[in-house]
């Protein structure tokens, strides 16, 4: 479908730069006096329960949320006041996006790209490339009203990108999204990374994030609890791992041995396949081994399983917010 369409994005490292940004609703602290920065080529994946603080912090970062206390900055400007709602440098993509439903989405980004000054000649053009970019070419001359969730999700996304912003915030993305929007979205997002572009991106989803992010950060009550690269974070825990084993066969006793064995731990049975925690060491899962041969299970394959973000996230021991 092309390149990605360029105009002007910046080449600076650090695009964006937050220091102690507090957010307080009353009695309630959102965002708890967090420092974050973003720099080119960075696509962060931001997890996280509901009700940790992800969309309070994006909205903060654009500027849309007053900040109790703390400074944001990009590209070397701080964000706020005047004209922050149509800077071209920073683009917030929000979980529900605000739309006018009776125009039709050529329309609809016709009056975006208006309100970012973007020039008459090359308004058109530019509308037309976001809309091959995110699957809605054909529906160009559709009302907003008619278009299903999904649609409404990816003309949310064009008119992120419109302006060709350095920093990209994206809450929920893929939300509404079927497997082939979640697939194209992510062949997107790597792309603009492609870009040197700085991208902060909430989602539920763990699996897709880990194909496309650069950078994790797990938040819990207002904070980022962890951040580092996605091996980093799915690395964290170096003493224990989970395994998969497979028997050849599961008498009625098999539960009753594995139950038994020291160390073990999560414990997951679906027929022949096995699933738990263990020691990470190499040494302590060969005795592991040898027990449960020794103790009769006909074991037919036994390996640790790479970590990945879910097991991460989990291991983070995040409680929902009530």
């Amino acid at each position: 479908m092309g390149g990605i369409y360029h105009g002007g994005s910046s080449q600076v490292s650090e695009l964006l730069v937050a220091r102690g940004v507090r957010v307080e609703f009353e009695k309630i602290v959102a965002v708890r006096d967090l420092d974050l920065r973003l720099s080119g080529g960075q696509l962060v994946g931001l997890v996280g329960p509901n009700g940790a603080g992800k969309t309070t912090l994006l909205r903060a970062l654009s500027g849309l949320q007053p900040l109790t206390a703390g400074r944001v900055e990009v590209l070397g400007h701080e964000v706020g006041g005047e004209g922050r709602l149509t800077n071209p440098q920073l683009g917030l993509g929000p979980d529900t996006p605000p739309v006018y439903e009776e125009l039709t989405v050529f329309e609809f980004l016709e009056f975006i790209a208006r309100q970012y000054r973007i020039d008459a000649a090359a308004r058109a053009e530019r509308i037309d490339f976001w809309l091959e970019k995110v699957w809605l070419t054909e529906k160009r001359n559709q009302k907003i009203k008619e278009l299903s969730r999904g649609m409404r999700q990816r003309v949310s996304i064009a008119r992120t990108l419109l302006p060709n912003p350095g920093v990209i915030l994206l809450d929920e993305p893929a939300a509404g999204l079927d497997p082939a929007g979640r697939i194209y979205l992510r062949e997107l997002l790597i792309s603009l990374c492609n870009q040197n572009k700085a991208m902060l991106v909430s989602s539920h989803i763990l699996s897709d994030m880990e194909d496309y992010c650069t950078h994790i950060a797990i938040m819990g009550h207002g904070e980022i609890l962890r951040f580092g690269s996605v091996r980093e974070v799915a690395d964290h825990s170096e003493d224990r791992c989970r395994y998969v084993m497979y028997l050849v066969e599961a008498p009625p006793e098999t539960d009753g041995i594995l139950q038994c064995l020291e160390g073990i731990r999560s414990l997951r049975r679906s027929d022949h396949k096995v699933e738990f925690e263990y020691d990470a060491d190499r040494a302590r899962s060969h005795e592991l081994l040898r027990e449960m041969i020794k103790r009769g299970l006909r074991v037919c394959s036994f390996a640790p399983v790479a970590p990945d973000l879910e097991d991460a996230y989990l291991r983070a021991g995040i409680r929902q917010v009530e």
